[in-house]
């Protein structure tokens, strides 16, 4: 069950919704609407997860500033061409890394997801591609582009997967991450 809770910290009252759980460790994760949520383990009380969100607090702070900078840098949502454009021309630019691999070019489809940049159908030779995902950063279209591509190459994300994904573009965690910071515009 979830509770509401509200903590005096150097940088003001943070409220975060507490909830105990089966876990062996304290979380604290702030989820895409910007609410902080701390799940303990069932024994620990209240005061205990005032106390970590009261250290944690310059920390929480520093993620919402950063969501919000994130925010005011992406661009308006295009145009359908546009967004059609951007996005065919993302997977133009990763998709040399694939073809010696043996990659087929494969079908692209544009629509409004949301819960996902991307997903490939491998079997029929498409990907499909978020409109949200034109509002982002070229780097970051391209890491998702790639990240489709490779499916076609490693059905899963196992290892296999995480290895061809570095030795094509070996930033692809720090792009991921910039993405999570983005995904606010899923539900936009």
């Amino acid at each position: 069950m979830e509770q509401l809770r509200q903590v005096e910290t150097p940088l003001g009252v943070i409220s975060y919704f507490f909830v105990q759980k089966k876990i062996k460790n304290l979380n604290l994760r702030i989820n895409r609407h910007n609410e902080i949520v701390v799940s303990v383990p069932l024994r620990v009380p209240p005061e205990r997860a005032d106390e970590f969100v009261r250290d944690k607090a310059r920390w929480i702070e520093g993620v919402l500033e950063r969501r919000e900078e994130d925010r005011r840098e992406l661009e308006p949502l295009p145009g359908q061409e546009e967004c059609r454009t951007r996005l065919r021309g993302c997977v133009l630019r990763v998709y040399p890394l694939v073809e010696s691999a043996g990659v087929r070019f494969p079908q692209i489809k544009i629509r409004s997801m949301k819960s996902q940049w991307g997903n490939c159908h491998w079997r029929q030779g498409y990907i499909t591609l978020n409109t949200a995902l034109a509002r982002c950063p070229e780097a970051l279209r391209d890491y998702v582009a790639l990240h489709e591509l490779v499916h076609f190459l490693h059905h899963d994300h196992g290892p296999g997967f995480y290895a061809r994904m570095t030795q094509l573009m070996p930033d692809w965690q720090a792009r991921r991450q910039a993405l999570r910071g983005c995904s606010w515009v899923l539900e936009a």
